[in-house]
Order: structure tokens, then C-alpha cells, then sequence
């Protein structure tokens, strides 16, 4: 190997640019499960659930928001009705795809084109088994890496192009799942409440009597329609909104990573692959690469 590649080797094994590069040659990483906790998931929910609490306190004793049958209604009725509606397989699968609403999420879709317009500048300028050599020191997102090593490996460019977009739909597939789930469980969530707030009245008609039972009765009446309420509010819509977003951005993402991976399998002009991603962007996110 010339003396030159082994000084490009080396730097993109410390993760700095070869020479020549206009881009940096390590690509950065999407922030994965250990990426960090999603602050403004935290400070929402967190925070609207501490207005609620500092409400209840002010307003008086916060023992009285506290009832185990409305509790065992709402919550136990919103998983047994939802646990209906899915398959036991989906539902398993379904807290590591709700853990990613808690993490950082994909970054801004313009960088990611950057990212895409760099390694495959590189490719077309020194090749693309260069990069498979490099794969780990670069530091792609998995899905980008794989759509390399296929098209270093000579796959057909429309065979590789097919194999990424099946999995890019089983990616979306998936988190739609999880998404039906929570929109599932904050559509039952206030009928259990209801159906609690019912079962609260009756006990109580039919005990009319017996004044000592009339207090818990309406307890549970009332709140039952608050946990359902509170639930499907402050929980599952938020949750479920947050990670269709999430599916839609890491999507687009994965759609900028297949149209880089053709684009260099075909030792396409670098130049054309940026007016074919600023096809994709949003209109905001758009890249001049090339001036």
C-alpha cells in the first residue's frame, strides 16, 4: 500500500479527515439507547404530572386522590382491553420501541445528507472497498453501514436498493406497532374511567342506606374518570405522538442512507446524489454541499 494510504488509514482510524477529504471522514453517530434521556419528554410528562401534584396538595389533603379500586379499574381494565386488541408478541416487543420516546433522537435530517454526501465523495474518490476496510473507524449508523458493505460487496445496485427498502419498511412496521398500541390504550383508558365512574354509582345507589358507604363509593366514581383522563392525556397520546415522529424522522433518515448506498454502488457523481437528497429534504433542510 502506498505510503499515502497508510497516512489516510491512520487518520481514519483517529477520526480525522484524510487529506484531500472536503468532509469529515468519520461519520457521526445517531445517538442510540445509550445516548441520553430526551429532555423534553422528561420536562413534559415530569412537569405536568408535578402541576397536577402541586394542584392536588394546595387544593388539600393528597391522600384523597389515592384509591386502589379506581386504580385496579383504569389501569389493570386499560392493559387487559389493549392486550385484546394485539398479538401477546407485539405487546413484548412494544417497551423497547416505547423506550426510545425517553432517548435523544435522530439529529437534524441536513446533517445526515452532509454525513451521506461526505462518505460517498470519499467512495468516488478512492473507492468504495476503501471504505469497507474503514467501516468500523467510520462509525456509521448501522443501516448506512450495511448499505455499504452490500455495495462493496458488487450487490446489483436496483438488488440493493430493494433489500434497504424492505427493511426500512419493517423498521416503520414495527414502530407503528408500538404507535397503534399507545393510540389503542388512550382510547380505552377514559372508557375505563367511565366504566368505573358506573360501578362507583351504583354502589353507591344501591347502598343509599348506609351513609358510610356513600364516600368510597363516589371515591371510586370520581376517580376512576380522573385516572382514565389523566392516562390517556398526560401518558399514551403524548408517547404515542412522540415516537410517530420519532418513526417518521429515523425514516426519512434511512431513506437519505439508501439513496447515498445506490448512489455510490453506481459510482455516482457526488453532485447528483445532492440534488437527489434535496429531492427528500424538507425544504428547510436542504444542503449545499458542493459550491
Amino acid at each position: 500500500m502506498p505510503a499515502d494510504a497508510d497516512i489516510q488509514d491512520t487518520a481514519l482510524a483517529q477520526g480525522s479527515p484524510p487529506q484531500g477529504a472536503r468532509g469529515p471522514a468519520r461519520a457521526p453517530r445517531r445517538p442510540t439507547a445509550s445516548g441520553g434521556v430526551d429532555v423534553a419528554t422528561l420536562i413534559g410528562i415530569c412537569g405536568a404530572f408535578a402541576l397536577i401534584a402541586t394542584a392536588i396538595v394546595l387544593g388539600g389533603s393528597w391522600t384523597a386522590f389515592i384509591d386502589l379500586p379506581a386504580f385496579l379499574i383504569v389501569i389493570g381494565g386499560t392493559m387487559m382491553v389493549t392486550l385484546v386488541s394485539f398479538r401477546i408478541e407485539d405487546l413484548a416487543r412494544a417497551p423497547h420501541i416505547l423506550g426510545q420516546c425517553w432517548r435523544i433522537g435522530p439529529g437534524n435530517a441536513g446533517d445526515v445528507a452532509r454525513t451521506v454526501l461526505s462518505i460517498a465523495e470519499q467512495a468516488k474518490r478512492e473507492g468504495v472497498i476503501t471504505l469497507q476496510r474503514n467501516i468500523t473507524a467510520l462509525r456509521l449508523e448501522p443501516f448506512f453501514a450495511r448499505g455499504i458493505e452490500l455495495a462493496a460487496d458488487g450487490l446489483p445496485s436496483n438488488q440493493l436498493e430493494d433489500l434497504m427498502r424492505q427493511e426500512n419498511i419493517a423498521l416503520i412496521d414495527r414502530h407503528q406497532k408500538a404507535v397503534s398500541i399507545l393510540f389503542r390504550a388512550a382510547d380505552v383508558a377514559p372508557a375505563m374511567g367511565l366504566i368505573g365512574t358506573l360501578v362507583g354509582l351504583v354502589q353507591m345507589l344501591g347502598n343509599l342506606d348506609d351513609p358510610t358507604t356513600i364516600g368510597p363509593s363516589m371515591a371510586v366514581a370520581l376517580l376512576t374518570t380522573f385516572y382514565g383522563a389523566i392516562l390517556a392525556n398526560m401518558v399514551f397520546a403524548p408517547l404515542a405522538t412522540k415516537l410517530e415522529r420519532r418513526s417518521a424522522d429515523e425514516a426519512l433518515h434511512n431513506e437519505l442512507y439508501l439513496l447515498g448506498c445506490t448512489a455510490i454502488g453506481r459510482q455516482e457523481n457526488p453532485r447528483r446524489l445532492e440534488l437527489l437528497l434535496n429531492t427528500v429534504l424538507p425544504p428547510a433542510e436542504r444542503v449545499a454541499y458542493f459550491k
